[in-house]
């Protein structure tokens, strides 16, 4: 069996058995053939299975070396790619016959992940307001409107609020069913001021079937989330908002907004879908500013 033949049965297994997602499946597909074209390289034919069980630590670190040299292939690149061989070398081992590699004490480039940039409550109120005073059509002007504040009140990731159909449409006191990466499913509760931004929407768009896409773009298609963050570049510069101020910043702000107000950390990873409470975790750091304050205020040898 080729490297390459290797390759296509991990993916189908990563995407059967895992339930990968096509943008995992995309990105691991990528680091594992720049891996196979430099194994080609590096010893003159097309790798084989004889090829990764002859590996050592030595051609991965070759292998990442070379890939340094290249423009735009920062640590956390090269982080993923080494994570993708691994993953890739323990499927041939426990699916078809490769002796395990002794790569354990292979460390990748060390990857700091960055902090979350929040906003503030006001901030996070002022996007949807602005998408209601832009002067666009009324129709846009809350499909907007009802977007942002289902991304704040939700903390859903753009993606999965694009992925709702009419059907999927949020209701008050139901909680809504969403599909997040690896097609996992969660639950989370629907904020009043979320299902009327999304009922004044759906009024203004008039009669639609269960199975449409519950926003549409300007031609009636699905809309683009390229197209959502460009109006929301709109409307941060109508308000003043800083540039941070991303579709992506409204779910950090529901995350560390309810730390602030003394969520659970467990209960928030559960209503953001992380596989990781590390993940989570990351939403401490942020909020330590507010924790400080509090310090300062309640400890009595604050002073």
């Amino acid at each position: 069996m080729t490297g390459f033949e290797a390759r296509q049965l991990w993916l189908d297994w990563l995407a059967r058995e895992r339930r990968a997602s096509r943008h995992t499946l995309i990105a691991y597909g990528g680091d594992l053939s720049d891996f196979l074209d430099f194994l080609t390289r590096h010893h003159g034919e097309e790798p084989t299975m004889a090829s990764f069980a002859a590996l050592r630590p030595a051609d991965l670190r070759a292998f990442l070396a070379e890939r340094a040299t290249r423009d735009g292939v920062g640590n956390a690149t090269r982080a993923r790619q080494l994570a993708a061989i691994r993953g890739f070398l323990r499927f041939l081992a426990r699916h078809h016959g490769l002796p395990p590699l002794a790569l354990a004490g292979l460390r990748g480039p060390r990857v700091v992940p960055p902090a979350p940039r929040p906003l503030t409550p006001e901030q996070a109120i002022d996007v949807s307001r602005a998408a209601g005073d832009v002067e666009n059509s009324p129709l846009l002007s809350a499909r907007d409107t009802a977007l942002f504040t289902l991304l704040y009140g939700c903390g859903l990731r753009i993606s999965e609020a694009l992925a709702l159909d009419v059907k999927d449409a949020p209701k008050a006191r139901q909680a809504l069913r969403i599909t997040g990466k690896g097609e996992k499913e969660r639950l989370v509760p629907v904020l009043p001021a979320v299902a009327e931004a999304v009922a004044a929407y759906l009024r203004l768009r008039g009669a639609a079937l269960p199975e449409e896409p519950l926003f549409l773009g300007a031609r009636g298609d699905r809309l683009d989330p390229g197209v959502a963050q460009k109006a929301l570049r709109t409307y941060r510069r109508l308000v003043g908002l800083p540039e941070s101020a991303t579709p992506h910043a409204l779910r950090h702000s529901f995350a560390t907004h309810l730390l602030g107000a003394g969520g659970d950390l467990r209960a928030i990873q559960e209503l953001l879908g992380h596989a990781s409470l590390s993940t989570t975790q990351r939403y401490t750091s942020v909020d330590a500013v507010k924790l400080l304050e509090t310090w300062q205020k309640a400890h009595p040898r604050s002073d």
